[in-house]
């Protein structure tokens, strides 16, 4: 009866419930400065539309792809604790910093602007994939082959960690939410110097309550064995030390488990070799392991190697998710922003709100009222597998990216301002849709699929689509520009334009909804021969 009722719902650890609310505080903190930077970019720094679309995107790419290298530092030469402590002071000095500029703009280079932004990048790309992994730490679920946990069965524990990860994703939707509503409004009414200062110090708080509840956490905070007894500075310059020399020998080491009971085990590791070979890794092993050698899990590399296919195919997914901070966004600078007869005004990057409040109000749905629906039309108990819960989010993207042509091509045939900014809403709620399915499934998929010693890596990974789906993006415009710009009198007149009579960003709409598509019939062949 315990069991039974243990095994219908799936309960999280006060450490959980408290570093997901720190993740959402985080994400009020960076879509409080993120969301609006086009706007601030081209109406602040003067940048045009393109250059601020390119420069966005190229930031939030590098922003995303870091968290690869601090996932290498904080699995195999660090620790998950360690990397938040130091990624978090990194991340809150670069916000100061981002305040500083905007209070004293008129003495300082507009490039010097993106010191501070490039330290958030830095300060991110570790705390992020570190506080998640973390997090799942706390589950009190064990391995998957571990049985001493409160969690009797697969089946549960499964449950278990599908309900982390849709908290997860509902915590940070909703700073993203506060974030993207308030802060944008704060921006464009009250001053740009306040609203990135609220941001600063709401991430300065969070991070404090995460380190004074130290004491709650239940996992141990390992080290490796060559920053074991030191002191915690020189704990920094030794892991630092040890991945570079790592790197510069051809070599990184990841560790295949952590062995909390035996300290003195050094033969729990792994070597990528990064020679100009293909890549392989060499086993560190045993007597007595290398006799169970044909039987042993895959190595690093190979289960890398094994997700790539999938990564590479969810980059056009990870485009698609930059659009409403750059074009979304000039789009409703565009059109009408007042509502209710002229009672509100919305500022165009306040619609991103709209994403995060559909991702709010669906999520608990999920498990209450769409799987029950999905069974009843499959005939089936099982609900959908991760990859199919993916895909599906991929089909919503491309239908947004539809209706966002349709709209816009709608809109150029009428006078500028003539057209109510909430035609745009389909667009970013179908976005928000795609996000409950495709976003959450990448995150489980990446931390599942990986070995627990290399959660933080698998972390990563995810994160990394987006981080290299940005940059692809950046590409896109630069190729679209070049492909389409007609020169006459001296400006510019593609896709892209500065000019919006000329500019035709239906078209590239409609581009990326065929990228898009072409992504998905490539993932569903995927799927088919992946087990």
């Amino acid at each position: 009866m315990t069991a039974e009722k243990r095994s219908s719902t799936a309960t999280l650890s006060r450490p959980c419930v408290l570093i997901i609310v720190v993740a959402g505080v985080e994400r009020f903190a960076f879509k409080g400065v993120a969301s609006n930077m086009v706007t601030y970019l081209t109406e602040v720094v003067k940048m045009s539309t393109s250059a601020a679309a390119m420069s966005v995107s190229t930031w939030a790419g590098v922003t995303s792809m870091l968290p690869l290298v601090s996932a290498i530092l904080a699995d195999s030469y660090w620790d998950r604790y360690s990397t938040i402590t130091v990624s978090s002071l990194l991340y809150v000095t670069g916000l100061i910093g981002l305040t500083s500029w905007a209070l004293l703009r008129k003495w300082m280079p507009c490039s010097s602007l993106f010191l501070p932004l490039y330290l958030i990048s830095i300060g991110q790309g570790g705390y992020n994939p570190s506080l998640q992994a973390f997090g799942a730490e706390q589950l009190d679920i064990g391995d998957e082959d571990d049985d001493q946990s409160s969690c009797s069965t697969p089946e549960e524990k499964g449950r278990v960690k599908s309900a982390f990860f849709q908290w997860w994703y509902f915590g940070i939707c909703c700073g993203s939410l506060l974030g993207n509503s308030t802060m944008s409004y704060v921006q464009d009414t009250v001053g740009w110097g306040i609203g990135f200062a609220i941001p600063s110090a709401a991430m300065a708080i969070s991070i404090a309550a995460f380190f004074c509840c130290t004491p709650l956490y239940k996992q141990k905070i390992n080290q490796p064995r060559s920053v074991r007894g030191t002191s915690f500075p020189d704990s920094i310059f030794r892991a630092i030390k040890s991945l570079l020399a790592s790197v510069s020998a051809g070599k990184i080491r990841l560790s295949l488990r952590h062995d909390d009971e035996d300290d003195d085990n050094e033969n729990n590791f792994s070597e990528l070799e990064l020679q100009g070979k293909a890549l392989k890794v060499a086993e560190v092993t045993s007597p007595k392991d290398s006799l169970n050698e044909a039987t042993t899990k895959p190595s690093a590399a190979k289960i890398i190697f094994r997700l790539l296919p999938i990564w590479t195919v969810l980059l056009m997914f990870a485009v698609i998710f930059q659009q409403p901070m750059t074009f979304f966004t000039k789009q409703g600078a565009l059109m009408d922003h007042e509502v209710g007869g002229g009672v509100f005004v919305i500022p165009p990057a306040m619609l991103q709100s709209t994403i995060t409040v559909s991702i709010i109000l669906l999520m608990p749905l999920y498990d209450r009222m769409i799987i029950p629906l999905i069974n009843v039309i499959t005939g089936s108990s099982k609900g959908i597998t991760v990859l199919q819960r993916i895909g599906v989010g991929m089909v919503f993207s491309v239908v947004a990216m539809a209706i966002a042509a349709l709209v816009e091509s709608h809109r150029r045939h009428l006078v500028a301002g003539q057209m109510n900014i909430a035609w745009l809403l389909p667009q970013y709620v179908l976005l928000g849709v795609s996000d409950v399915f495709t976003v959450v499934g990448m995150q489980e998929f990446f931390y599942t699929e990986v070995p627990s010693a290399m959660r933080t890596i698998g972390i990563g990974l995810y994160l990394s689509v987006f981080g290299v789906g940005s940059l692809v993006g950046a590409v896109l415009i630069s190729a679209i520009e070049l492909a389409t710009a007609a020169r006459g009198a001296g400006e510019s007149h593609g896709w892209l334009s500065d000019d919006p009579q000329v500019a035709r960003l239906d078209n590239y709409y409609w581009f990326l909804a065929l990228l898009s598509s072409i992504s998905f019939v490539v993932f569903t062949q995927l799927c088919r021969c992946y087990n």
